[in-house]
């Protein structure tokens, strides 16, 4: 004797006829689709177990319904990017809504790696130093005259040396004499206090702040012994300047 056979929801006998296991039950045709297929995202149509059920982000289509929205091409086996949920063929998605690399002039293409500076747009090896022609990628650069260097290049090419420490002046320095110093490195010869913002005066072409240069070079009061400033000692002024600042 044969065992019967049943559909799961509606329990009629599937003997001789087509079903689908789901969870290990058998269910007839009319009943799987009515329980588990979709509508299609375009036709509303039922997706019946006949037909490739494509889906994304929770929705459905025929694959004949799968189609660029623009173009009308066959989105199956294709690339494809969304606008407002919307499928659209790579090609159409660029034409319409891509950026254009600054350098090069050509589509950035959906999923490709950009960069961006101020509103513009660049491959990523497009993206590249003025004077050595090396990607930037996510390294610290400098703008000049729009264009765009990386450190060591700026350095080399556009930076002015300390006087002091003979390394690249990078993020502003000061001007005194007509000579480039670092801000930390202008500082008193005697106490090695930094001289940027506040008085001092020189001798012999070093510069001293004032408590130093009265220590040092002041006459001394016969009575109190402590030095004469009075108002005969110079003081200068430098002239702060600031270099193009790097991007981080």
């Amino acid at each position: 004797m044969v065992e019967a056979y049943d559909c799961t929801e509606c329990k009629e006998s599937l003997y001789g006829k087509k079903y689908i296991l789901k969870d290990e039950g058998p269910y007839c045709i009319k009943c799987y689709e009515s329980l588990f297929s979709h509508n299609c995202e375009v036709c509303k149509k039922l997706i019946g177990c006949t037909s490739k059920d494509l889906s994304f982000s929770d929705r459905h289509w025929h694959s004949e319904c799968f189609l660029c929205m623009k173009c009308n091409r066959s989105l199956v086996d294709r690339p494809f990017a969304t606008k407002e949920d919307i499928p659209i063929c790579t090609d159409c998605y660029s034409n319409e809504y891509s950026s254009k690399c600054y350098a090069c002039l050509k589509t950035i293409m959906p999923g490709s790696k950009k960069m961006e500076h101020k509103g513009n747009s660049w491959h990523e090896n497009c993206f590249t130093c003025n004077r050595c022609q090396q990607p930037i990628g996510t390294r610290n650069f400098v703008q000049k005259d729009a264009n765009n260097y990386c450190l060591p290049c700026y350095e080399k090419q556009f930076a002015l040396q300390c006087v002091h420490c003979k390394k690249p002046i990078t993020t502003g320095g000061v001007n005194y004499r007509d000579q480039p110093w670092h801000k930390e490195c202008f500082v008193c010869i005697g106490c090695k206090q930094q001289l940027v913002n506040q008085r001092f005066t020189s001798r012999d072409d070093f510069a001293y702040c004032l408590d130093c240069f009265c220590n040092l070079f002041a006459k001394k009061c016969a009575y109190c012994t402590n030095p004469i400033s009075g108002k005969l000692l110079p003081a200068h002024e430098i002239d702060q300047q600031e270099s193009d600042n790097p991007h981080f």
